[in-house]
């Protein structure tokens, strides 16, 4: 049987948490190990199997954003774009939009069926925000879900169900 490659987050020392670069993780995150990289996975919200996580933002709305996953995934986002307005209604998986990065050109999917109601304007001038803060500052856009999604111990079983596969693509090895 493999080692898992997912473990709760420890949690750091103020020394150690004011030296990094990425935002502070919470006590109960989750890792996933991804050979040298950790893909932190809050469990303050909810995933879908296309590596989108899902959080409230109010009664009846939500914000999506790529994972940690995902963006290590894509590398170095640079550039995004809509195919559809706000207040559209989507469904599962439908495509939205397109995201460039230093690893490829990207179709961007809804998590689930529902209704687009904004969409993150700050990451039309600067859509580095997915890299350096995925988690906060790089959410995609606001919706209303017609379904539930993955929680987050679910997601990262999901992951390693497809990591080995996943890492054939990140090598550059998928036939």
């Amino acid at each position: 049987m493999s080692e898992s490659r997912f473990a709760r987050m420890i949690p750091l020392t103020t020394t150690e948490t004011s030296n990094r670069k990425r935002p502070p993780a919470m006590s109960d995150d989750l890792i996933f190990a991804m050979g040298k990289y950790e893909a932190r996975i809050p469990t303050d919200r909810q995933y879908s199997k296309n590596h989108m996580w899902v959080q409230k933002t109010s009664t009846d709305s939500v914000r999506v954003g790529l994972t940690a996953y995902s963006v290590r995934l894509l590398q170095d986002v640079y550039f995004l774009e809509w195919s559809i307005d706000p207040n559209t209604a989507v469904a599962d998986r439908q495509e939205i939009g397109e995201i460039e990065s230093s690893k490829a050109v990207s179709s961007l999917h809804t998590p689930c069926a529902g209704q687009i109601l904004a969409f993150n304007e700050d990451l039309l001038n600067d859509p580095s925000h997915i890299n350096a803060d995925t988690y906060e500052a790089g959410w995609l856009y606001e919706m209303q879900l017609h379904t539930d999604l993955l929680s987050a111990d679910e997601y990262l079983q999901h992951l390693e169900q497809g990591w080995e596969k996943d890492q054939r693509l990140i090598k550059g090895q998928v036939n």
